[in-house]
């Protein structure tokens, strides 16, 4: 059984083909930048790995560029597209409408798009996923696996607002957090790193891309994270504020004379560390400039990783105690300066970070000193193993809302 997983990201798709009877990874890859100048594809298979420049202006475009990739006489593992027996798609908005991943039809898509509003970068993508699958392979078994599951276990004091109780059982309202397929592997993984059965352990995993997330996770349950009701809220991102006061957006709809949709676009597209720098969304240009003494992109980092320390706190003490914080994403995962910006100061939280280990982290690594109470990790996300592994349990009939065991829970060997 060949399963594809497909993870959109607002500009980015990430990509696996997977062997599932073989457990074996037939290829990956990602196109990154897209709707920006420099787009460009990662396409890895055992023996090779290539990186060329492409022009993918929508998701729609890039999910195309993928399967020209992977049927390629060069590049490609597969002659047709119809070797592709299911498709998991990373759906980020599913809000109590899915507690767990499901089978896609028609009533799904459209429950998926109605819930659009809530996550305008990523969910419309999702959607162009599983569109394109339907229109290039419309016998193909598709399967969504939603981000607000993971965090379905938050208690009501969590997700609930400061809010009329009417707005919340008439609309929705409340947290109901993302990345959760990122935040349940590396959670997972970590457990394995520091030899813990995951029901006795307490992490703070730190999603730090182009969209960031902190989540507290006990005993390998969400029970609290950074982002709310849309992924606007919590921490500063590429180009969403994180939290403000909601006075802000009405104070500036009066100066400004904003709409609801103007407003929308500019907290969620034109805010953030792009707001603050005026140019730069990829932390690796803010880190750049900012060395060269650009100060408002000094700024931009200072900001971000205040926020992040902010949260970390918060979670430690809704925890009771911590085994290990987690880096992991984009900017998490490859970023030593974001990592040590976030660490340092939180020694009296017995968080001490290694900054030899930090500097050579370049897979899934204990960067902590030796004598740290609490463990500092570096675990490359793999939301795709985890949507794999959700499409082939649902297929086979072993899922249950995330109560089997995952292939990925054991020891790392390397």
């Amino acid at each position: 059984m060949n399963i594809l997983a497909l993870n959109c990201g607002s500009s980015s798709v990430k990509y696996q083909l997977y062997d599932a009877d073989k457990n074996k990874l037939l290829a990956k890859g990602a196109i990154e930048r897209i709707g920006f100048v420099g787009t460009f594809i990662i396409h890895q298979t055992k023996n090779q790995k290539h990186r060329l420049e492409c022009e993918c202006a929508t998701h729609k475009d890039a999910i195309y560029t993928v399967f020209k990739f992977l049927t390629d006489e060069e590049f490609g593992v597969i002659t047709e597209l119809n070797q592709i027996d299911a498709v998991g798609h990373r759906i980020v908005h599913g809000g109590e409408k899915f507690d767990k991943s499901v089978l896609v039809d028609d009533k799904v898509i459209s429950e998926i798009d109605s819930l659009s509003t809530l996550a305008p970068l990523h969910n419309p993508p999702n959607l162009a996923g599983i569109m394109a699958i339907k229109s290039l392979c419309p016998n193909v078994p598709q399967v969504a696996v939603f981000d607000t599951a993971f965090h379905q276990t938050m208690p009501a004091t969590a997700y609930l607002y400061a809010i009329p109780m009417k707005w919340y059982e008439k609309y929705g309202v409340r947290k109901y957090g993302f990345h959760g397929t990122s935040h349940l592997y590396v959670t997972r993984r970590a457990a394995c790193m520091l030899n813990k059965d995951i029901k006795d352990t307490k992490f703070i995993s730190l999603h730090i891309g182009n969209g960031v997330s902190v989540t507290a996770v006990k005993g390998g349950k969400s029970i609290d994270t950074s982002m709310g009701f849309t992924p606007l809220d919590g921490a500063v991102m590429g180009t969403r504020s994180g939290s403000i006061d909601p006075a802000v957006v009405l104070f500036m709809m009066d100066k400004e004379g904003f709409t609801t949709e103007e407003v929308n676009t500019v907290l969620n597209k034109r805010s953030g560390v792009l707001g603050i720098t005026g140019r730069y969304t990829d932390r690796r240009d803010i880190s750049r400039v900012a060395g060269e003494g650009d100060k408002l992109c000094q700024l931009a980092m200072d900001i971000e990783s205040y926020r992040l320390k902010k949260l970390i706190g918060e979670y430690y003490a809704v925890l009771g105690g911590l085994d290990a914080v987690i880096f992991t994403a984009g900017v998490g995962e490859n970023s030593s300066i974001a990592r040590k910006m976030v660490c340092d100061g939180l020694e009296h939280f017995g968080i001490f970070l290694d900054d030899e280990k930090n500097e050579n982290a370049h897979s899934e690594s204990d960067i902590s000193k030796d004598e740290s109470p609490v463990k500092v990790l570096m675990i490359p996300t793999n939301e795709e193993i985890v949507i794999i592994e959700d499409v082939k349990a649902i297929l086979d009939g072993t899922y249950h809302n995330h109560d089997f065991k995952y292939s990925f829970e054991v020891k790392n060997e390397s």
